[in-house]
């Protein structure tokens, strides 16, 4: 294992090098639809810029689900076997010569995307958008659900001392919310309500609220998940349904439990009816930031919010968003804790255990994996 570093509340962190005396880097490897199988990911030479990292703590994204079940997610399909996963933390275990900030044993979180620093929208800061972008677990990039990765060091972020390696593989989901917060302008004037009660509706919530929204609504189809909205710091939960008919009595029940002006909505489901609420509820000159990716194309009802000057945002990844991140984890500004309901190895038959559990819904929201 990693080179003088210990995991969590333990000891006997022990020492391996890559000379081969060390155990063969295995990964689960996406085969097919619903075909996971664990086996040996030789890695890349470590560059000097790079950062050799044990991975110990891996989570499962509904776009990792999406591509189980289908071999595609939105407009990335899978050509070939690929390794998995984007969520993750663990241990330096060793770094290019050119990596100053990190030392072996230190423990990272790491930011999945590798921008080409090159092109215009990079030049611009915009990095997200980069078209040359290689992030883990997205068609044809492999992921980081493994023993070991190589990665830029200057995407792995040193974890404070009391926040622990689960909570900074949650740096990945929760970096959605604090983007699309920031697109939004959240502040401590913006009401807000969250279509959508799933984990990145969930972690929007947790944003929302990091960024001192007054009050938060939050919708969804599900009882357990608005409970679990409630339980996070939800002002109120509203109940809707799938029936796209019923929107006009449900942006009643919304504006009912807000009690006041929606001044930013957004939709972390993505879907026609879900969108139509979200114009419909959201104030005049307000904003309604498109989060969730439910449908490939959408119908709204564009006609009535322009003529209320209703600004349509999207979002994509995210920027800048870890050391943020780490700062409200640090802070107890926002807990992430609550939001990891399952735990699994990375055993062949843990790891298809753990991807029907996310697969399936359930009560299930993050799903984990402890390498």
């Amino acid at each position: 294992m990693g080179k003088g570093g210990k995991p969590d509340g333990g000891d006997g962190f022990e020492e391996a090098s890559r000379d081969g005396c060390e155990q063969e880097n295995m990964a689960a490897w996406l085969l097919g639809v619903n075909t996971l199988k664990i086996q040996p990911f030789k890695l890349p030479n470590l560059g000097p810029r790079d950062v050799l990292i044990r991975l110990k703590a891996v989570g499962i994204c509904g776009s990792d689900v999406h591509l189980f079940k289908n071999m595609r997610c939105a407009d990335f399909v899978v050509k070939e076997p690929m390794v998995i996963g984007h969520e993750c933390a663990g241990f330096v275990e060793e770094v290019g010569s050119e990596v100053k900030h990190l030392v072996p044993g230190d423990r990272v979180a790491l930011e999945p995307g590798i921008n080409c620093k090159r092109c215009e929208l990079c030049k611009q800061g915009r990095y997200n958008l980069c078209p040359e972008m290689k992030f883990f677990g997205s068609p044809p990039t492999h992921g980081c659900l493994a023993n070991q990765v190589v990665h830029p060091g200057d995407l792995c972020f040193k974890l404070p001392d009391n926040v622990s390696l689960e909570e900074g593989a949650m740096c990945e989901p929760l970096s959605v919310g604090v983007h699309a917060c920031r697109r939004a302008s959240v502040g401590p004037e913006t009401n807000v309500l969250v279509m959508g009660a799933g984990p990145i509706g969930l972690v929007t919530l947790l944003a929302a609220r990091a960024f001192e929204a007054p009050r938060i609504v939050v919708a969804d189809v599900n009882d357990h998940c608005l409970s679990v909205a409630k339980a996070l710091g939800a002002h109120e939960i509203v109940k809707v349904s799938t029936n796209i008919e019923e929107v006009a009595e449900e942006v009643a029940k919304i504006k009912e439990a807000m009690g006041t002006r929606v001044d930013v909505s957004f939709d972390c489901a993505g879907f026609n009816k879900t969108m139509a609420t979200a114009l419909s509820a959201t104030g005049s000159g307000g904003k309604v930031c498109l989060v969730g990716m439910g449908q490939r194309e959408l119908t709204l009802p564009l006609t009535s919010a322009a003529a209320r000057e209703v600004d349509v945002i999207g979002i994509f990844r995210y920027k800048n968003t870890w050391p943020l991140c780490l700062e409200l984890l640090r802070s107890s500004k926002v807990d992430v804790k609550p939001l990891i309901t399952h735990r699994f190895g990375f055993s062949q038959k843990e790891v298809e255990k753990a991807f029907e559990t996310s697969a399936g819904g359930g009560n299930a929201i993050k799903v984990m994996f402890n390498l």
